[in-house]
């Protein structure tokens, strides 16, 4: 039963940076030994790919908006890249989850995580400057990479720390969500109240911008 922390932790690390857990996995199969990697993972080609994909992505996601949009073009990349994943490690071990029930477990978590990270990038992305962004960017990175090496030796371990991460990002989504949701309702009281007050000053026959009465 230890590839269903595994495939929890790389569905979860999917969503966050699916060509990152490819990567780390064929690497760690290849030249680590990782009896639970999938061999199709460990392939040259396979990860040439993933290589140059998870460059791309390392600069796409460290400048801001186009990040966001980076994120909305993997809406359906990073949880069909955890279903893939979870489903090739089931295969290596037959018998003890089904690939489907595997597939659908690294896809869903990879769904959830991806919805967690599209959700807070867009709440880092109302900062003016990048480095707020370059700075969560990095620290998606070396959770990612710690995450799927921990889970390749100590799986439970490593599900455990994900399950954190991810109930703290919900968390932190549910706090941005109220914050805007906050900030919106002052907006438009501000703006009741400016346009009342400029409706009671016309009425009065003063001018809207508050001036001095007119002199005869």
């Amino acid at each position: 039963m230890t590839i269903v922390p595994l495939i929890f932790t790389s569905g979860l690390a999917s969503g966050i940076n699916a060509y990152a857990v490819v990567l780390l996995l064929g690497l760690l199969g290849r030249f680590a030994g990782a009896d639970s990697v999938p061999p199709a993972l460990e392939r040259t080609d396979v990860l040439l790919v993933a290589a140059a994909l998870f460059l791309l992505e390392a600069v796409a996601d460290k400048i801001p908006y186009v990040d966001s949009v980076w994120d909305v073009v993997h809406t359906v990349i990073r949880p069909v890249a955890g279903a893939t994943v979870g489903a090739l490690i089931a295969s290596t071990d037959p018998g003890s989850l089904g690939e489907v029930a595997a597939g659908a477990m690294g896809g869903t978590t990879a769904l959830v995580s991806h919805l967690v990270k599209a959700s807070l990038r867009m709440a880092v992305n109302t900062s003016p400057e990048p480095a707020s962004n370059i700075a969560v960017s990095l620290a998606e990175d070396v959770s990612v990479a710690g995450l799927v090496t921990l889970a390749i030796f100590h799986p439970w371990l490593a599900a455990s720390i994900a399950a954190v991460l991810l109930l703290i990002g919900i968390l932190l989504v549910w706090f941005a969500i109220n914050r805007i949701r906050a900030f919106r309702a002052r907006r438009r009281e501000r703006r009741a109240a400016r346009a009342a007050g400029a409706a009671a000053g016309s009425a009065a026959g003063q001018p809207v911008s508050g001036g001095s009465v007119p002199r005869t």
